[in-house]
């Protein structure tokens, strides 16, 4: 057995199925280089066959990134598993991820398969892709709650036609640390060819045990793939997240005896560059990567520390990437100063132009707000990669009044398409009377679920805030996301930006595994 433990990031694919959180292709590049650099061993890259917009994500990543292998979702059936492997084309290391639910409650009632179906189905799903690419991925949906003797069987099947890692999904988090390590390892004792495959795990956070289940799994199961997310971001109640799995492993070296590839001390640019990205804010005292995750509020905390950090700091800050929010450029920072800072953040432009635009983005910014860090410029690139086809709505200036004991007022102006609207509109603060301005105008009838305000970066009255709206309209949701040093303008970016991609005519399909 390898001392190695394989990290697998699935923040592109499973974690992007968290409702309004889907991601542009360029927005999912940014996020694959980030998740290069910190040397992630698999990158699940997305779900090619689920529309032309997530094989093209797929075919992007798979061409650019060198240094971890590329991922593919895909059903047990030959035109996703053909479609994987064609955006995996030009991948360093590619891998085809098929899934198939193998629970009673998913064959009856979602598949309407029997057993047997199921397991022909599986076999030549396996030894179809086999035929394409080296390295399968098999995962029965819903394997923790499947009959062992059914699963025993198909694992076996799929490992003889080729299936070179196994990975047993808690898709619905259901399990219990020490049953789902035990199960997994029944699994591995019973299964003659069991040694021919790496042994991966799978967790979901709906009883917030996804890394108890998954370390479980990794000590008590012998599992040696972890699969996660950044933030631990997924639907319901997200994933494993992965800087926790990987702290603990690290931390308790002693207890795990393993080995792992990745650069810790990109732990926190992923955590902000995903949290930024997608709209989704981190907890302040979540594990790792939270705001207070290394901050001493008890005067005992803090004499103990400043004495000897180890007595209530077993990590250390600067070591997952906390150092790293520092200042990086100013109002008197060159065009060349600020392209080698997008290039040491992972980030590419197409072309000249689009580095212009956005330098001229920085330089407005710069004369409103004196220190730029790397979050502005993160927040600030979001911003520039929304292009004509996706920008329906665009904020072209924005006026508002408000005083004490007076109700506040805004005026608006934006384009629709080409054409130049105005709209003014009262409400209970600067804020509301904005969006119900422009509301006036749109109507697009759409329910606000969340609106939420952070400091893009801390310690300043400067700083940008970064706003999240999510709408619901027709059963989608979306997020939008909008940063200014201005709240209110901040805001009116953030419901334009949700509206754009309720606008937006592209289709998603979600897989869980």
């Amino acid at each position: 057995m390898s001392d190695k433990l394989i990290i697998f990031d699935t923040t592109l694919r499973d974690g992007e199925q968290s409702p309004g959180a889907s991601m542009t292709r360029d927005e999912k590049m940014r996020i694959a280089r980030q998740l290069e650099r910190l040397r992630v061993d698999v990158i699940e890259a997305g779900f090619a066959a689920s529309s032309n917009g997530d094989f093209e994500a797929v075919k992007a990543i798979a061409d650019a990134i060198r240094e971890s292998s590329i991922c593919s979702l895909a059903r047990a059936n030959d035109r996703d598993i053909s479609r994987a492997a064609d955006a995996l084309k030009g991948a360093a290391m590619g891998r085809i991820h098929l899934f198939l639910a193998t629970s009673d409650l998913h064959m009856e009632k979602k598949l309407r398969m029997t057993r047997e179906q199921v397991f022909e189905q599986a076999k030549l799903a396996t030894r179809f892709a086999r035929n394409l690419m080296g390295d399968i991925e098999f995962s029965p949906e819903d394997g923790y709650r499947s009959d062992p003797d059914f699963l025993c069987r198909v694992l076996e099947a799929v490992i003889a036609e080729g299936a070179t890692t196994i990975n047993i999904p808690d898709t619905v988090g259901y399990a219990i640390p020490e049953l789902y390590g035990e199960f997994l390892l029944n699994l591995r004792q019973r299964i003659p060819n069991a040694d021919k495959a790496v042994w991966s795990v799978h967790c979901h956070n709906d009883l917030g045990m996804a890394v108890a289940n998954s370390l479980a799994g990794v000590k008590i199961g012998g599992a040696r793939q972890v699969e996660c997310t950044i933030n631990g971001l997924g639907e319901r109640a997200g994933n494993c997240s992965l800087e926790e799995v990987v702290m603990a492993v690290r931390t308790r070296r002693d207890y795990f005896k393993l080995d792992m590839g990745v650069d810790i001390s990109q732990i926190v640019p992923a955590s902000r560059m995903v949290s930024q990205t997608t709209g989704f804010l981190v907890q302040p005292n979540k594990a790792v990567v939270g705001a207070n995750a290394f901050a001493h509020a008890s005067g005992i905390h803090q004499d103990g520390v400043l004495k000897a950090r180890d007595t209530y700091e077993i990590m250390r800050a600067e070591d997952v990437g906390w150092s790293t929010n520092r200042i990086v450029l100013g109002k008197l920072s060159g065009r060349n100063a600020f392209k080698q800072r997008l290039q040491e953040l992972g980030i590419q432009m197409e072309s000249e132009s689009e580095i212009n635009a956005a330098f001229a983005r920085f330089k407005d910014l710069a004369d409103r707000k004196s220190d730029i860090f790397d979050e502005d410029i993160i927040a600030l690139v979001s911003d520039e990669s929304v292009t004509p086809e996706t920008e329906h709505f665009r904020l072209l200036s924005l006026a508002q009044h408000s005083e004490m004991g007076e109700r506040p007022h805004a005026k608006v102006s934006f384009t629709v398409g080409a054409v130049e609207h105005r709209a003014e509109s009262d409400g209970n603060g600067p804020v509301d009377a904005s969006l119900k301005a422009i509301e006036s105008m749109v109507k697009s009838g759409a329910e606000m679920m969340l609106y939420s305000v952070n400091a893009i970066t801390s310690g300043s009255t400067e700083s940008q805030g970064e706003v999240t709206v999510r709408l619901q309209l027709g059963g989608r949701v979306v997020n939008g996301v909008g940063a200014d040093p201005d709240i209110v303008v901040a805001s009116a970016k953030a419901y334009l930006a949700a509206l754009n991609k309720l606008h937006s005519k592209a289709d998603r399909v979600a897989a869980q595994g």
